[in-house]
């Protein structure tokens, strides 16, 4: 088995959002993962909640990661429900849980044995499975996708206008608005906050363990190879995650950024964004 994770901060003085976990047991033949991208919350910093994000991830991620590592007979959904029960009675006496910026965070879960691999896709981040002879099948959470049309059109009038223009910061702000009006509501889009409901809303699925060949689990920050730059596609990302692994993916989404810092080439809601992925051969 082959295992190769990146984890890297979007600046080197802002602590990373993201989180990458991975577990082998003792007795072989299984193991677990889990990814993680925590939301940045506003730039006016309101979130109801006394604690930083990567606390949130750190403490959520601890919770998800130890029940989908040892709590074999829960099904992914139910593991995430209770790390996130868990991780809301840690402040709940402290925060205003109900506030929609509360600490959250994106999910991916992937347990396998020698007999399956489990997995779970909640908002944004990106799992990819690969068979033994090729065919590629990417999981997303489609509710993140498939924006309303007006959404869209104000999206799209975001990037048409002219970088940093007073207009187009006030389109930037309605846009973020119209997004944050969406978040955790019904026919909107979830994310792992304080509410185990959204479990439910989480894309799941099991696979036979001899239908997977390698796997590999990415935030955004990192999908932004395909998804933004467009250096290829997606066989062609899990092929430089098998050539050259993940902190090669992550070192050539730096650069990118680097060269189009103002984003006029590739628009894109930050310069840097947190960066990680983690690829498996079984």
């Amino acid at each position: 088995m082959r295992i190769e994770l990146a984890c890297v901060p979007g600046a080197p003085d802002v602590p990373n959002e993201d989180l990458v976990a991975v577990s082998l047991p003792s007795s072989g033949g299984g193991g677990s993962l889990v990814v993680l991208d925590g939301v940045t919350p506003p730039a006016d910093g309101d979130t109801g909640c006394v604690h930083s994000v990567p606390w949130f991830t750190a403490r959520f991620g601890a919770a998800l990661h130890g029940l989908v590592g040892t709590r074999h007979e829960l099904p992914l959904a139910e593991c995430l429900a209770e790390a996130i029960e868990q991780t809301a009675g840690a402040h709940r006496t402290t925060c205003d849980l109900t506030h929609v910026h509360t600490p959250q965070t994106t999910v991916v879960a992937v347990r396998w044995d020698r007999d399956r691999v489990e997995h779970l896709v909640l908002s944004d981040s990106t799992l990819l499975l690969k068979a033994p002879g090729g065919a590629l099948r990417v999981v997303f959470d489609r509710p993140v996708l498939e924006l309303p049309p007006p959404l869209r059109a104000l999206r799209d009038r975001v990037r048409e206008l002219p970088l940093d223009s007073p207009e187009q910061e006030v389109a930037r702000w309605e846009y973020g608005r119209a997004v944050e009006e969406l978040r955790n509501v019904e026919g909107g889009f979830f994310t792992a906050a304080a509410d185990p409901d959204v479990a439910r809303r989480a894309v799941t699925g099991s696979t036979p363990r001899a239908e997977v060949a390698t796997l590999a689990a990415l935030t955004d920050g990192a999908t932004r190879w395909t998804e933004v730059f467009g250096f290829g596609d997606w066989e062609a990302l899990l092929g430089l995650l098998r050539k050259e692994g993940p902190h090669e993916l992550v070192g050539q989404v730096r650069a990118a950024e680097s060269a189009d810092p103002l984003s006029r080439q590739h628009r894109r809601g930050k310069t840097h964004d947190d960066a990680s992925a983690i690829y498996v051969e079984l």
